[in-house]
């Protein structure tokens, strides 16, 4: 009887997981450049229990961590100057104070010293790793498919944008960043085109996720109920075995 309340509880807990992060999903539907996530399951063999004298095999279930969808969201014209849409498989490179990190969010702005920054104050990275500086004084900022920032007849810098290998080595750090957890530095994304005046929508499929919230919340009132009747036939059980003179 404990080894199925043991397997229900730990069946519990990944649907308690599974649940936040599809709420986290719909939260962020309508965030620039996020990306979908879905919670990746496994199966932890136990020392098999004993029924009736029989060997039965006992597996507890395991969160094994988030799985991401980096497939491109819709671009959505905003006709804001400093705004980036990414076409591709590309990432923005920005400065922070720990260090390098990459975002999909092409929402920025020039702060009070001419610099393109995030929102938040972070600088944008050129493709060779600096600041870039924009002055207003010197006309419109163009932005070329390339990343390459001109103003009138001068080039002023291009945005560093790059892509890697395997995107398993992006981890989230908040702010819809991410950092390289790996020795290995990113390749410049030449098929990744940069769109002036769009942003990039995220790719949350809303009513999918909506659905998807349903069934996790049935499954886990469904275990909740299995694991009570499992509880109860136990209590039961005892307690006619008390009563046997």
């Amino acid at each position: 009887m404990d080894n199925t309340l043991y397997v229900g509880l730990s069946r519990q807990m990944t649907l308690r997981r599974e649940l936040d992060i599809v709420a986290n999903n719909i939260a962020n539907a309508n965030t620039t450049g996020f990306k979908v996530e879905s919670l990746m399951v496994g199966e932890q063999p136990m020392s098999p229990a004993t029924t009736l004298g029989a060997p039965a095999p006992v597996k507890f279930v395991l969160d094994r961590g988030v799985a991401r969808n980096f497939g491109q969201g819709a671009l959505s014209k905003t006709d804001s100057t400093l705004d980036l849409g990414l076409e591709g498989q590309g990432f923005f490179k920005v400065s922070t104070p720990d260090g390098e990190r990459y975002t999909r969010d092409g929402h920025f702005r020039m702060d009070d010293l001419g610099r393109l920054t995030t929102q938040d104050g972070r600088p944008v990275m050129d493709e060779g790793g600096g600041e870039i500086t924009i002055d207003p004084e010197k006309g419109a900022v163009l932005i070329a498919r390339d990343g390459t920032i001109s103003q009138g007849t001068e080039r002023v810098g291009k945005v560093g944008v790059v892509k890697f290998d395997s995107l398993s080595v992006l981890e989230k750090t908040g702010d819809n960043l991410y950092k390289n957890t790996s020795n290995l530095q990113p390749a410049v994304a030449s098929d990744t085109y940069v769109r002036q005046g769009m942003l990039e929508g995220s790719n949350v499929n809303t009513i999918a996720e909506m659905t998807h919230m349903l069934e996790v919340t049935r499954a886990y009132e469904s275990m909740a109920k299995m694991m009570d009747n499992s509880a109860d036939l136990s209590n039961r059980t005892i307690t006619r075995l008390g009563r046997v003179q």
